[in-house]
């Protein structure tokens, strides 16, 4: 082979080539890895409510490895969504020596009532850990129910708007029952959707009869349940005025 001007030549070029390519790998390697492009300054920006500076700072503190080329972006984007109140970071390298993230923050919704800790529910339907606030609305149900009883929650407040009415508790059951807790205190009880009637229609219904029955009435109520095809039931509460119990047509 090596008799072969040709031959020779060709192997002499590979051979050129791949110590010219192990060198040029070796300088930017050199190059990059150099303190000459250490991470100097992370700017942080988003608008942030929740997540303090002094979060920030224990999450990442010493947790930041490599230089503006080789650093992990994706690494370190999951160091910002382990921070509290964090749903989602986006990073980028700002030339020469620094990164730039962008922080959008969980928006609370509801306090969600299994206990599992501090668990917040967002608009999103998603959980996450955060700080407490009483005012919030109650949702529970089985583990994994978090998105759809947003949804339900959503469209139960927007059935309830007319009678300037909120739902203060969207429970779930095992058995996949809905009740809603109002906040004049009334407990709704909406049942099971079926083929023929959504919960979403029960609560309709009600809502359209609501100021010429219940709206009117002088005795505090503290149950509904509309489990029935053409009408509902009443209760009041212990030591109060009896009222019969009935069903209404709606």
């Amino acid at each position: 082979m090596w008799d072969n001007p040709r031959v020779a030549n060709v192997a002499a070029n590979a051979l050129y080539a791949l110590a010219l390519a192990l060198i040029v790998y070796g300088g930017a390697r050199v190059l990059f890895e150099s303190p000459v492009f250490s991470l100097k300054t992370i700017v942080v920006g988003g608008e942030l409510q929740h997540v303090a500076r002094d979060e920030i700072v224990r999450a990442l503190q010493d947790r930041v490895k490599g230089t503006f080329f080789t650093v992990d972006l994706e690494t370190v984007r999951a160091l910002f969504e382990g921070i509290p109140w964090v749903r989602r970071a986006e990073l980028r390298r700002g030339w020469p020596d620094r990164l730039e993230v962008r922080i959008e923050e969980h928006v609370a919704l509801a306090r969600w009532g299994q206990r599992r800790g501090p668990q917040l529910v967002n608009t999103h339907g998603e959980l996450f850990r955060g700080q407490s606030d009483p005012k919030l609305p109650v949702f529970s149900g089985p583990a994994g129910s978090e998105g759809e009883v947003t949804q339900r929650y959503l469209a139960f407040r927007g059935l309830l708007a007319p009678l300037a009415l909120e739902p203060q508790q969207v429970l779930l059951s095992s058995r996949l029952s809905w009740q809603v807790k109002l906040s004049n205190g009334l407990t709704v009880q909406l049942g099971r959707d079926s083929d023929r009637d959504r919960i979403e229609g029960r609560l309709a219904r009600l809502v359209s009869v609501y100021p010429q029955t219940l709206g009117e009435s002088r005795q505090r109520l503290d149950y509904v349940d509309l489990r029935y095809p053409n009408g509902f039931a009443l209760r009041v509460p212990e030591g109060a005025r009896p009222e019969p119990r009935a069903r209404k047509g709606v």
